[in-house]
């Protein structure tokens, strides 16, 4: 056996030996949500609204409970009867922490379990309680999967399989996180110690992974809503999904340096593994080979179920589900290969990013400044 096939056969054994663990972990039977009716404070920062994110906002929500829907932008947005609008331009680098701030500052909270969602997330009432009823049990931050849902081009489907059914889901990163769990900030639920730590992130980027970090390193809790937090596409290009887990890979060197070397270890082995096993031709690492596809695709296969709401019943074969079955050893791989092509991407990028039309320089631990231009017409 060669050194090339000995390295390539361990790798192929670390990394299915890294998604088996997970595998075994997401086996565990799904806890059902516990019900609450606890008052609720939705608050949807925005800038720039879509036409996507307008109907998202339009969408009612079916919680038993007070529910209090404020959008936070510029300038009015068009908004259905009982959602509220509050002016918000706030002049901090994260202009997000800077709406979600002002909202905390100017409305009352008093009693209310403080949510905050993106305006690409079509809220539910089971994802406000789901959100809501671990704050409201003792939780110091819950955070719901985001979950890309009606792709129709090839590049949806890579978005769709890398944040579904690839080890990158939120989900797998939730049960495989040793210190600080693996929060994303689409939808989150804030106890009024998460808002004491939010307040001193508006010039981080990352401002939901430095958030559960400082949680972690307190001894509180980041509870995993079991809802999804499901986000309708828009049919998106290459360059589009390319670019955006690109900036995701470098606001993760950014914050957590010692686990960026993980992406392609055991995150993205998959594609050069085959290109290695096709070009040795050596038995001994074509099994391996075969088991590392065999253990992702049971992997994705979980991950797909577990992406299905509990009241729909987990396996059931109908309509969405069905679907994702045929398709979901050719989504996975699609979705390892974006991820894998963003970290490459991120290796020879400057470190700066442009997020929500304004480019920013990052600095160590996720911090950022706006880089002026006299094009951008500087800070006028």
């Amino acid at each position: 056996m060669s050194v090339l096939v000995a390295m390539g056969l361990g790798w192929a054994v670390l990394a299915g030996g890294f998604s088996a663990v997970a595998l075994v972990r997401l086996l565990a039977r799904r806890r059902p949500v516990a019900p609450t009716r606890v008052p609720v404070l939705l608050l949807r920062p925005m800038d720039a609204p879509t036409e996507r994110e307008l109907e998202n906002l339009a969408r009612t929500i079916d919680y038993a409970g007070p529910l209090e829907h404020v959008v936070l932008a510029p300038s009015r947005p068009r908004l259905p009867e009982g959602v509220h609008w509050l002016l918000s331009d706030p002049v901090t680098p994260n202009r997000k922490v800077g709406h979600v701030l002002h909202g905390l500052e100017t409305l009352s909270t008093d009693g209310c379990v403080v949510l905050v969602v993106d305006a690409d997330v079509a809220v539910t009432g089971a994802l406000v309680e789901g959100l809501a009823s671990p704050v409201a049990t003792g939780a110091a931050l819950s955070t719901a999967v985001p979950t890309p849902v009606g792709e129709r081009v090839l590049a949806d489907r890579a978005m769709a399989g890398l944040l579904r059914r690839t080890h990158h889901s939120f989900r797998a990163l939730h049960v495989m996180s040793a210190g600080a769990k693996a929060v994303c900030g689409k939808a989150l639920g804030l106890s009024p110690r998460a808002v004491d730590e939010l307040r001193e992130l508006a010039d981080h980027i990352g401002e939901d992974l430095e958030l559960s970090k400082r949680l972690h390193a307190r001894g509180l809790d980041v509870a995993l809503c079991e809802a999804p937090a499901e986000v309708p596409l828009a049919p998106g290009s290459w360059c589009v999904a390319l670019a955006r887990f690109t900036r995701w890979m470098q606001v993760l060197e950014s914050h957590r340096p010692g686990l960026y070397p993980t992406v392609p270890l055991l995150f993205t082995p998959t594609w050069p593994l085959l290109v290695l096993c096709l070009g040795v031709g050596s038995t001994w690492l074509a099994a391996g080979v075969a088991g590392l596809l065999a253990v992702r695709t049971l992997l994705s296969w979980r991950l797909t179920v577990l992406s299905t709401p509990l009241s729909s019943g987990e396996g059931r074969m109908d309509g969405r589900w069905s679907t994702s079955v045929r398709h979901v050893a050719l989504d996975w791989l699609l979705g390892e290969a974006l991820l894998l092509a963003a970290f490459l991407s991120s290796l020879v990028r400057p470190p700066r990013v442009t997020w929500r039309g304004r480019t920013y320089a990052l600095h160590s631990g996720g911090r950022m400044s706006p880089i002026w231009t006299e094009l951008s017409g500087g800070r006028g």
